[in-house]
């Protein structure tokens, strides 16, 4: 009887950690090769002195010399875009993503063999993280690179010869919403590696205290500090990231006053998307799981009532949730994520999850040009995305503004990177210099992540529900 009862108790555990069951579908598409594709797209826009693994041969060290104003290594990093400037809120931002992830689907990347990969992969921006803030002379290194200068720039990383001066926000030059981010990230990271590195994940959670106190306490908005970062990524607040920190903290450590905290931050109000700007929803979403008040769960709702068909949100002819011409998958993709996660936690599983499904199967090819919007997936997929790496040719060939211009491929495939996509018709054109819609990013990879790693976690557990028939389907 006690082994039946003991056998009981793991069914519903397995149940719970699955959702509600919604199974029955087969996958368009192999979600668990495209996960691991992804993580090869983040390992090409590591900055610094690449380990003795790096997987991707046309990628060397670079940017070794970024110091702060005393001299304070700051080499490390990813790369943000096609660029190669560092900005912190950015990386922040799709670190914490892509750990939440992890975190919620571990079983994903271990079905998909891509653990590894994914722990040595999220390990580089936190490391980084960890060299910018300095907890003795709250100092916290928010950029690395003037973005005007290196926009001037077409060529590799790795030849780079123009100074790359370092942005730090301070208690008089305050900057909560980009310590905050970082601080969220970090302690997702102190959560993420408890069981893998004890050691690394105490030295996480530790900065992520101290870097969330000065975040509360010297409020401001970084991009008011840093002038150049205003021009690229310019934050609209920070109350939204002093909730992901102090929620993540609450995680991580079980005190109720980050719990209590995070309420004081939330914001009751629709979100515009998930973004690296606006993680409202990410915070109403992370209360709800902490909380289980339904008050939460109504603003979840409401943010897919704009999302979902029906809502204020514009469809493509074929089917994608249209937000904006920049980055146009990024955002169906980041609410994909955000659908999957809420849809773990009891919230319209069934609506919420195929719904994903729809958006990531039309990204994967699901279109009308039986195209994958992720380079290197299926057989159709962008050859010249606006990224200067991958559009170099091996050294010591030259390269300059005119390869910009080529209509040639690009030398080096980019595994992995998901383009900014089509416009409000469906219409792409593969073209290097139109970076509208062939920009690649960080952020444009970590909700489309951590979405496969969802359904990868539910196609594992046999929870993937039956799609609906994709309005372009090849």
């Amino acid at each position: 009887m006690l082994k039946l009862l003991a056998f009981v108790a793991v069914v519903a555990s397995s149940v719970w950690a699955a959702g509600p069951v919604t199974g029955g579908g087969h996958p368009a598409h192999n979600y668990a090769s495209a996960l691991g594709k992804s993580i090869l797209f983040y390992d090409a826009q590591r900055s610094g002195k690449l380990p003795h693994n790096n997987p991707i041969h046309w990628r060397g060290d670079s940017a070794l010399h970024d110091k702060g104003d005393n001299g304070e290594d700051l080499t490390g990093g990813w790369y943000d875009a096609g660029d190669n400037v560092k900005f912190n809120l950015p990386m922040a931002s799709s670190a914490t993503i892509l750990l939440w992830g992890m975190i919620q689907w571990k079983d994903a990347y271990q079905s998909a063999n891509q653990l590894n990969q994914m722990y040595d992969m999220i390990k580089w921006p936190l490391d980084y993280f960890l060299k910018c803030w300095n907890p003795h002379t709250h100092t916290y290194y928010a950029q690395v690179g003037d973005g005007n200068a290196d926009h001037s720039f077409w060529g590799r990383p790795e030849d780079m010869k123009m100074n790359r001066p370092a942005f730090k926000v301070t208690a008089s030059k305050p900057g909560s919403d980009v310590a905050g981010e970082t601080a969220a990230a970090l302690a997702a990271g102190s959560i993420a590696f408890k069981s893998h590195d004890h050691g690394y994940s105490g030295k996480l959670l530790t900065a992520a205290k101290s870097l969330y106190t000065f975040a509360k306490s010297h409020k401001g908005i970084y991009s008011q500090s840093i002038h150049n970062a205003a021009q690229f990524y310019s934050s609209s607040g920070y109350k939204d990231e002093l909730c992901e920190a102090a929620i993540w903290l609450y995680k991580a450590t079980g005190d109720k006053g980050y719990l209590n905290e995070a309420k004081s931050y939330h914001e009751n109000a629709w979100a515009w998307a998930l973004s690296w700007d606006d993680k409202k929803v990410a915070c109403q979403l992370l209360l709800f799981e902490a909380t289980k008040d339904n008050a939460y769960k109504t603003e979840v709702e409401g943010y897919f009532k704009g999302w979902l068909p029906g809502g204020s949100i514009k469809y493509t002819p074929c089917g994608l949730a249209w937000r904006d011409q920049w980055g146009s998958t990024r955002y169906a993709a980041n609410s994909a994520f955000v659908a999957l996660m809420a849809a773990d936690h009891g919230i319209n599983a069934l609506q919420y999850r195929k719904w994903a499904q729809s958006q990531i199967n039309y990204i994967l090819g699901d279109n009308n040009k039986c195209f994958s919007y992720m380079i290197g997936f299926g057989n159709k997929y962008p050859l010249r995305p606006h990224h200067r790496a991958a559009s170099c040719p091996n050294i010591p060939q030259t390269c300059s503004s005119n390869v910009l211009h080529s209509s040639s491929p690009s030398p080096h495939v980019l595994v992995g990177a998901l383009v900014g996509g089509p416009d409000a018709r469906d219409q792409y054109t593969d073209k290097r210099d139109d970076y509208v819609h062939n920009e690649v990013a960080c952020d444009y990879n970590s909700g489309f992540q951590s979405a496969l790693a969802g359904l990868t976690h539910l196609v594992h557990v046999k929870s993937l529900p039956q799609a609906d028939k994709a309005k372009c389907k090849c």
